[in-house]
């Protein structure tokens, strides 16, 4: 794998966020967020940053349209204040109109990370109470029992080979088959909601390492249409790459006064929302699948106590839902801050909250109130808050956080077992 490639399995990815912008083709979201009419929290403090597609869904949401949220979840360890950011996000889409869907990507957790499948399931369990617990509603499965995302997997497979994902990837020779194929059921969890209730946007949110799975699937979504459309200026083109007859003669009767030619039907006086809508009608009438390429938004990692990434194989760098408050009061007592090395310097020059923990942990999940947290960051910058009593504050704040959570999760944890009857 080159170096500073984006890996969706390391705990090390080190690609720069300019990079991301003019390499990897993601774009920052400020500007389609300022299009909504509720900006939320995570988007308004730059939690979430880029974004690729995500006009679909904004437009979407302000004009009530259908569309889908899904994202995944690797069971591979406890869940923890690191993966919260995505919940909140999910829920919050939800909220917005979105149909939700959440997969469990126990297959991937079994060929990747080497877990048992009842390991799979216990941690599965836990990463769904969590989300019922913040107010999530829709679909929610396991890869291992889905039989029709199993089946979508196989398809897809046939549009990717085995050099594509090794540059996506970076595979190599002792690569297990397993592993190559638990990225299919990726693209197919990606694309399974628009199997399930028609072609619709959906946005996946992710952390920005999950952008090899976006990437992947945006392609396979686009090889699996029968159909491209082009705007030429003067007229629109629907153009067959591999669609029946029947489906190119719906789209030129559906047209009148269009052109019909030799694997293409062109188009004009006509609007792209109307010729993309009837295009999909065709697909479907002939059991293609009329996918709309899939969204993302991207997240910034919440960054572990102790400095570096969050990670469930690190317990020093994370705060479980589960922790005791003597445990939640040692781990942010003894985490990095963004102090100066003596009290003098912190009171003469101020501490840096941008790459604090604890400040971070604070912007990301413990202080809602905007004008609160400034105030937390003012006070910081100007050397009138100590890191110690920062800390404290901050424990505090988790550990009533975190009472409140789990007594909403005892409330949920039946809905969970329903979901694994099934």
């Amino acid at each position: 794998m080159q170096e500073n490639e984006i890996n969706p399995w390391s705990s090390e990815n080190t690609v720069t966020i300019q990079r991301l912008f003019t390499e990897f083709g993601i774009e920052p979201i400020t500007d389609v967020a300022s299009d909504l009419s509720d900006i939320p929290f995570f988007m308004r403090r730059n939690i979430v940053f880029c974004h690729r597609g995500y006009e679909k869904i904004a437009d979407a949401i302000t004009h009530k349209k259908p569309f889908n949220v899904m994202t995944g979840f690797m069971p591979s360890g406890p869940p923890h204040l690191g993966h919260l950011m995505v919940m909140k996000e999910v829920v919050w889409h939800v909220k917005q109109g979105g149909r939700g869907f959440i997969g469990i990507a126990d297959r991937e957790a079994h060929a990747v990370r080497g877990l048992s499948w009842a390991q799979c399931e216990m941690y599965g369990k836990e990463y769904l109470k969590c989300l019922y617990a913040l107010g999530y509603e829709g679909v929610v499965y396991t890869q291992s029992a889905n039989h029709d995302l199993q089946d979508l997997a196989f398809l897809a497979s046939e549009k990717v080979n085995f050099s594509e994902l090794s540059a996506i990837y970076g595979f190599e020779s002792e690569t297990t088959l397993a592993h190559a194929i638990s990225v299919l059921h990726q693209v197919a969890d990606i694309l399974y909601p628009q199997v399930a209730k028609g072609p619709a946007p959906t946005v996946v949110p992710v952390g920005i390492d999950q952008d090899p799975h976006i990437r992947l699937t945006r392609g396979i979504a686009h090889k699996m249409r029968l159909f491209t459309i082009e705007d030429r200026g003067e007229y629109i083109s629907v153009r067959s790459k591999n669609a029946p007859e029947e489906a190119l003669s719906f789209v030129h009767k559906k047209f009148p006064g269009s052109k019909k030619y030799a694997g293409h039907v062109d188009i004009k006086g006509s609007s792209m929302e109307l010729v993309e809508q009837v295009v999909r009608d065709s697909e479907l009438a002939v059991g293609g699948y009329a996918f709309v390429t899939p969204s993302a938004t991207y997240h910034h990692f919440l960054p572990g106590l102790n400095g570096g990434k969050m990670s469930s194989s690190i317990p020093e760098s994370f705060i479980g839902f589960t922790e005791s408050s003597k445990v939640v009061y040692k781990k942010v007592m003894g985490a990095v801050t963004g102090g100066r090395q003596t009290l003098a310097e912190q009171k003469e020059l101020g501490g840096e909250p941008d790459i604090c923990p604890v400040f971070l942990l604070n912007l990301f999940h413990m202080i809602d109130d905007d004008v609160e947290l400034h105030e937390v960051r003012q006070q910081c910058v100007m050397g009138e808050l100590m890191c110690g009593q920062c800390k404290g504050d901050t424990a505090a704040r988790v550990e009533a956080f975190l009472a409140d959570f789990n007594s909403r999760i005892d409330e949920v944890s039946h809905m969970v077992d329903d979901v694994y009857k099934r």
